[in-house]
This record gives C-alpha cells, structure tokens and sequence, in this order.
C-alpha cells in the first residue's frame, strides 16, 4: 500500500474488542502496524507525533465533554484523524469536525474506502502537503 521505508502506524481505538480486532486485522492486511487501545482516554494518554501515522477513532454517541474534545482537538494537530461512529447523524458529523477529523466513517465501514482513506491522510500531512 504504502511504500516510503518508513513503518505506518494506525492507531485504533474502539471500545467494542470484535470491531477493533477486526479493524486492526484489516489495518495490518494492508501491510501497516495496527495499534488498537480499548478506549480514547487510553490513547490520548500516549498520543505521538509526527507523520507516519494515523488515529481510527470510534465516537461514542455519549461524546460531549468538552474537555474530551479539547484534548481530541490537539490531537488532531500533531496526528491525523478518522473518525468512525455507529450513529450517521448531523450531530456525531459535526463533533467529528470539531475534533479535527480528516474523514468520518459510519459502522459498519466499507474496508476498501476506509483503507483509500487511511493512505489518503498518510501521504498529506494536516496542512495538505506531502510527506
């Protein structure tokens, strides 16, 4: 899929354990390194930075904390985002654009279009260029 020499990160994080194994096997199908955590407040303990990388970030319908979504918000700044979520509504769309998200996916997500959208955000950094 991606062929820079450099090792490509996707972190998946979800709090059901069948999707997020199963989105890490996909992830890993395509020759990327999946690393799943159970739960954003996990994950934003360890976020990294830089390029090479990506976030899979499963909103729950419950998401409005603000304070959450200052935290996802810097995130987004250091590491790109897709958001994934079960409820397609005009409310989850927007959290996702708060957060910074650079693409929303509703579950169940289409494995083909999810990976084009994972290169996609790998081959662009946050301000459009290539990396």
């Amino acid at each position: 899929m991606l062929e820079t020499g450099l090792a490509r990160v996707v972190y998946v994080v979800d709090a059901d354990a069948a999707v997020r194994e199963g989105l890490s096997r996909l992830v890993d199908s395509a020759g990327l390194e999946a690393k799943p955590y159970e739960g954003l407040e996990e994950f934003l303990l360890q976020v990294p930075e830089g390029h090479g990388a990506c976030a899979l970030l499963d909103l729950p319908a419950s998401m409005r904390e603000p304070a959450l979504l200052a935290r996802l918000r810097a995130t987004a700044a250091v590491l790109p985002i897709i958001a994934l979520s079960a409820d397609d509504d005009p409310e989850m769309r927007r959290v996702a654009r708060e957060i910074g998200a650079q693409a929303f996916f509703r579950k169940p997500v289409d494995a083909a279009a999810l990976l084009d959208s994972i290169e996609w955000v790998m081959l662009t950094d946050l301000r459009g260029d290539p990396i």
